[in-house]
């Protein structure tokens, strides 16, 4: 097939499937009962399962506020763990109706796949971890090592272009999962493990002897991870998107999972009266009901009380806010006005 012939079958597959998307997304979950949500096969604080098969995390947190948007119940959801090779097959293909799994939103991504990004729900970058035995300091003295890495991942690319950029040598280890690339740093099979940061001091909490490890200082990259859904059902797309950035808007204006009921009882303030639904109808301009923000936050929280229940300082994953603080704490969280 030549090339201007196979961009213009593309093309009309990609009209034919965001057509499908645009009739059938939020009628088929509704019909269902639930949203099926593509999470990662395990990153603790992101999307991780426990003993009994919870998932909990920032990125499952997206799927249960889109959830208690739809349903006004948070826990009407199914959780399909995928690894970074399957995940945008499974999306394009109808398997999941959201993808919150550690992505990070590219140009490629955004453009090629027939995907669409509904924010980002953590700013991130990427890293490396060594044992701190191996006397390394910097990501500059990495000449000729060993790096383990997930296939099909940006992670990949960038690590190239750093290792070419500063002239040095490396024996890439690939692999599909991610508990297959943990394993096998843990085990000594390479000198180098490298993901994005916040997954390094996730996936630190598996390795047999955590203190023995270190982050190298330097960030060779820009990771910002958000949800993504098909191409073609822009309603699907504001719905994702904008529970999302309720759960910022709660934050910015003091509703909180601790005081949404005083304030949905008592507040006078007219943002947050928008937020809980006790003014206007934007609601029904999402095709939802005009509490879903109180449902929100009353059953998943606020950004602020996502992130410190999964991964802020006091959890075993003990990331700072940083760069996700809320823009007037000099960050770079900023919702879109909800109004």
């Amino acid at each position: 097939m030549n090339l201007v012939k196979g961009i213009a079958v593309a093309a009309v597959l990609s009209a034919t499937l965001a057509g499908a998307a645009q009739a059938t997304t939020l009628s088929d979950v509704r019909d269902k009962g639930f949203i099926q949500c593509g999470v990662s096969q395990g990153v603790p604080g992101f999307s991780n399962p426990d003993q009994a098969g919870n998932w909990t995390g920032i990125d499952v947190d997206v799927c249960r506020a889109a959830a208690a948007a739809v349903f006004g119940d948070a826990d009407k959801v199914k959780y399909t763990p995928l690894s970074a090779k399957e995940r945008f097959t499974a999306l394009q293909s109808g398997e999941i109706d959201i993808l919150s799994r550690n992505t990070t939103w590219t140009l490629v991504r955004d453009t090629a796949l027939g995907l669409n990004f509904a924010g980002v729900n953590y700013y991130d970058g990427q890293g490396f971890m060594v044992r701190k035995d191996l006397g390394v300091k910097s990501a500059r003295e990495l000449a000729g090592a060993a790096v383990c890495v997930n296939i099909g991942t940006t992670t990949e690319l960038n690590m190239a272009d750093f290792f070419r950029a500063n002239n040095m040598d490396y024996k890439p280890v690939v692999f599909e999962k991610a508990d297959e690339v943990v394993a096998a740093y843990d085990s000594g099979r390479c000198d180098v493990y490298t993901t994005d940061r916040s997954a390094l001091a996730a996936q630190r909490l598996k390795l047999k002897n955590a203190d023995a490890h270190m982050v190298l200082p330097e960030t060779i990259s820009k990771e910002p991870l958000g949800p993504v859904v098909r191409h073609g059902d822009d309603q699907w797309l504001d719905i994702v998107k904008w529970s999302l950035y309720m759960m910022v808007e709660a934050e910015e204006n003091g509703v909180t999972q601790a005081n949404v009921d005083k304030l949905k009882a008592s507040t006078k303030d007219p943002i947050q009266r928008r937020i809980l639904g006790l003014e206007g109808d934007l609601g029904k301009n999402l095709g939802v009901a005009n509490d879903w923000g109180y449902q929100i936050i009353k059953q998943v929280g606020n950004y602020g009380d996502v992130y410190e229940k999964h991964v802020g300082p006091n959890t075993p994953v003990g990331l700072p806010r940083g760069v996700n603080a809320l823009w007037k704490d000099g960050g770079l969280q900023y919702a879109m006005p909800v109004r």
